[in-house]
């Protein structure tokens, strides 16, 4: 089943699948309620999609593709490199990606196209034959990066420099979990402005999905409606020499096999022309 988040034409927010020509099929409660096509219900008007979940918590991974670490001359990690996201990042299909002031002077913000994982029942203690089992279904996800905040304006931990509002473009649809049998098998690209930037395949993680669902619920109970960005294939714009940020007037189209097309575009954050203290303490990392 295709699922989508969306308002309909009275502004109300809905859950649906079978979207076609801007209506889609009612389900009869939420997806981690387990809800299914209300068969009785009339189809609604599609007026704006959503992002096809709202995670509890948004947990990620780094360096989890061998080329993408080969590319930033990292060595390969022994166990997954872990950090999270502020689920207020969250970004609809079709919302811009926001370059606050911080963010824009230097230029920083790079995209980062991923396979997302939403959990769909509690996984604790999960051993790597039943990982895949917690899965209620997949979709894409643009871990989008201040790299100077990533870097060092974050003193070391990553949360700040990814957690900026709008910095998790998620959708268009969560495709369930038994449509796709097996989610190494996916390719995975970004193109901005229509050029091609990142072209990978899941098959090159380092930890495959039911490794990293094992792996963090050791000890850590990962509760339904996480979700969990899975890394980032090689082709970012820091490593390509110069650095290749995003600007406004970019669009960033995405792509995953299965899981259809996620675009956005990008533009300066609406918060005044005034030059923020974070601004001039990034010019100066900058030069370091």
């Amino acid at each position: 089943m295709r699922i989508i988040r969306f308002l309909d034409d009275q502004n109300q927010v809905r859950w649906g699948c079978d979207l076609c020509r801007n209506t889609a099929q009612l389900l009869d409660r939420p997806p981690l309620q387990g809800g299914r096509p209300a068969a009785a219900a009339p189809r609604a008007s599609v007026r704006k999609l959503l992002a096809p979940a709202e995670p509890r918590a948004i947990l990620c991974l780094g360096l989890n593709y061998r080329q993408h670490a080969l590319e930033t001359h990292a060595p390969l990690p022994d166990r997954p490199v872990l950090f999270m996201k502020n689920p207020a990042a969250l970004a609809h299909p079709g919302d811009p990606i926001r370059l606050p002031p911080s963010c824009l002077n230097p230029p920083q913000v790079d995209y980062e196209v991923e396979l997302a994982v939403v959990i769909g029942r509690a996984a604790l203690n999960v051993p790597r034959e039943r990982a895949l089992d917690h899965v209620l279904g997949y979709t894409i996800a643009n871990d989008v990066s201040a790299r100077l905040w990533q870097k060092q304006g974050g003193a070391g931990q990553w949360i700040r420099g990814k957690s900026f509002d709008s910095f998790c473009p998620l959708g268009p649809e969560l495709v369930t979990a038994d449509e796709i049998a097996d989610p190494q098998t996916l390719r995975l690209t970004t193109r901005v402005n229509g050029e091609l930037r990142q072209d990978g395949h899941t098959s090159d993680m380092i930890f495959p999905v039911a490794d990293l669902i094992a792996a963090l619920s050791q000890g850590m109970t990962l509760l339904p409606g996480t979700l969990l960005l899975t890394g980032t294939p090689a082709g970012v714009g820091v490593a390509r020499q110069p650095p290749l940020f995003l600007k406004p007037g970019d669009r960033v189209t995405l792509a995953i096999d299965r899981l259809g097309m996620l675009e956005n575009p990008v533009e300066a954050a609406r918060e005044g022309a005034a030059v923020t203290a974070g601004a001039v303490a990034g010019a100066a990392m900058w030069g370091r």
